[in-house]
């Protein structure tokens, strides 16, 4: 039932999250500068957790496939109408879990996944997934919030907004137990970086090689 229960909440909040400006517009660009460069014309990329398909529609023009998912339906929806007319036939849009990777496998050159580890139960699976639907020397590249370098504060407010349907599953790790995860799912890491406009930046942008 997580999975439903997420894309329950994901769904009720879609419109307003399709509104909300982005928090940090430069270090997004950042983000997107960064993982341009990381992606290719004939490569094929895995969005996991795309939302609204914002990332995606700056992407894919510079790919051959472009295939982003989402657990909740009406992310998606406002995701496929976003991109009605964009002109970018290698862009599709799915409803799925994160840790269902479509397709065989070793299809993918790079899966992204940004805001959203932090949101995965299942991360494990998550990983070993994304690790599957690589190719051999595959990118998985992530940015992710990580509570445990946030005020604490805000790891108190969490458990009570959830019990009042105001907030999903959040896991609570720092960008070390993040990178021994990827590590213990088959990948090592070939990048770091922090984009972040402010002095402190607790969403570690992290590159890392399918082995």
């Amino acid at each position: 039932m997580p999975a439903a229960t997420d894309a329950r909440f994901w769904d009720k909040a879609a419109r307003k999250y399709a509104r909300d400006p982005i928090g940090d517009l430069a270090g997004y660009e950042r983000t997107l500068e960064a993982v341009a460069q990381r992606l290719a014309p004939q490569h094929r990329v895995l969005e996991l957790g795309c939302g609204t398909g914002t990332t995606a529609l700056r992407l894919a023009s510079g790919v051959a496939e472009y295939v982003a998912t989402d657990v909740s339906p009406e992310m998606i929806a406002i995701a496929r109408e976003k991109a009605d007319g964009a002109g970018l036939p290698q862009l599709t849009f799915e409803v799925a879990r994160a840790e269902a990777t479509p397709g065989p496998e070793g299809r993918f050159d790079v899966v992204l996944a940004f805001n959203l580890l932090h949101l995965v139960k299942a991360r494990g699976a998550m990983l070993q997934a994304a690790h599957r639907g690589l190719k051999p020397g595959g990118l998985f590249i992530s940015k992710t919030p990580c509570l445990k370098e946030m005020n604490p504060l805000i790891r108190a407010v969490i458990p009570l907004m959830q019990a009042v349907g105001k907030a999903p599953y959040v896991a609570v790790f720092d960008a070390a137990w993040l990178e021994k995860e990827l590590t213990a799912s088959g990948f090592a890491i070939v990048e770091r970086a922090r984009h972040g406009s402010r002095r402190q930046d607790p969403r570690p942008y992290l590159v890392a090689a399918k082995i």
